[in-house]
């Protein structure tokens, strides 16, 4: 599971300013506000296929700009700078071993996150904080009954199925979670102190465990992440690489991987 909300991109207008530096080129910029009259884009210069005459108010990348960033785009890394600039912020919710992948990206991005080490107590632990639509009922072996009580009762034990073992752990996360609540008040009684019930939250929490993180990046890394993610096995990652390719001039992003295919 994986939810992308709260997108917003900066810096268009100072990304193509300063990829005409180069050149001195800025006499040749057609990029500008969206907003009707002479005084704005236009509709005629505006690279948008759908343009819709929005008059939005906002910036908008001009056919001639947007072929110099294609080109651009076209020569790599080396050549498309420009892409550095062009920043994302973005809240993500997604579970702790995706989180362990996307950690890979360390250069240009920055991240806030939930606190699971001062905030795992904070609230009950349920099946909707896990991700967990692909576990399945081993034991009956019907996906249909994975989100029934799963136990089996044979030769003496207790059988459970990958789902049943999910439950049990959030059930005995929440009783660890009332334990740690009370533990300053029960601790000479049963000899355990808050540390010590704390410390069974964190290491028996699950790597299917949802955390969200609030994400600053940038189109460079986002071309290093639709390139080596978007078959991964992960559903995650290809659905993150399909919110990539929604992203205002994603072919910027898209551009170069594309070609290196048809190469």
């Amino acid at each position: 599971m994986i939810k992308i909300e709260n997108v917003t991109i900066h810096g268009l207008e100072e990304t193509i300013r300063g990829m005409r530096n180069p050149m001195n080129s800025w006499d040749k910029s057609d990029s500008g506000i969206c907003g009707g009259g002479d005084a704005h884009i236009g509709c005629d210069n505006c690279c948008e296929h759908d343009c819709g005459h929005s008059f939005d108010g906002d910036f908008h990348v001009g056919k001639a700009d947007h072929e110099l960033m294609m080109k651009l785009a076209a020569g790599g890394p080396v050549h498309a700078k420009y892409r550095r600039m062009i920043t994302v912020y973005v809240d993500i919710t997604a579970p702790l071993y995706w989180w362990k992948e996307f950690d890979t990206y360390k250069v240009g991005t920055v991240a806030n996150s939930c606190s699971t080490m001062h905030k795992i107590h904070s609230k009950e632990f349920t099946l909707e904080d896990f991700s967990c639509e692909h576990l399945l009922n081993f034991i009956n072996h019907n996906k249909d009954e994975r989100l029934t009580p799963s136990i089996e009762l044979g030769c003496g034990e207790c059988k459970f199925s990958p789902y049943g073992i999910l439950e049990l752990t959030v059930n005995m996360l929440n009783v660890c979670r009332e334990k740690y609540l009370t533990a300053l008040k029960t601790e000479e009684e049963t000899g355990f102190s808050a540390k010590d019930i704390w410390w069974q939250m964190i290491q028996l929490l699950p790597s299917s465990y949802n955390q969200k993180r609030t994400v600053m990046l940038n189109y460079e890394v986002l071309v290093g992440i639709y390139r080596w993610r978007k078959e991964h096995k992960l559903d995650e990652w290809r659905e993150f690489c399909q919110w990539i390719e929604q992203l205002p001039y994603s072919e910027i992003i898209t551009y170069s991987t594309k070609g290196e295919e048809n190469a």
